[in-house]
């Protein structure tokens, strides 16, 4: 038997999830350790502690937005400025 083969009986014999689809019928994605699929498996617990993907920015912050606007300000008052004196 051609090993290709042997990796496809191996697949058909994973534990599938059976959670009940939108069809009604039962899921057949191969389980996660959980006993479900993927989609199937559960709210996600967000990113593990001291991750970077929870890096908050703070670029949208009160104080962010109101030194942005100071910073505006003053580069439009100093354009003033310049025009006025050529």
């Amino acid at each position: 038997m051609p090993p290709w083969k042997l990796g496809l009986e191996a697949i058909a014999q994973v534990p599938r999830c059976g959670a009940k689809t939108r069809k009604g019928t039962p899921c057949q994605a191969p389980a996660m350790k959980n006993g479900r699929c993927r989609m199937h498996g559960g709210k996600s617990t967000g990113p593990p502690k001291g991750s970077q993907n929870a890096f908050k920015h703070g670029y949208y912050t009160a104080k962010a937005k109101a030194e942005r606007e100071m910073i505006w300000e003053l580069l439009y008052e100093s354009r003033l400025l310049l025009m006025q004196m050529t």
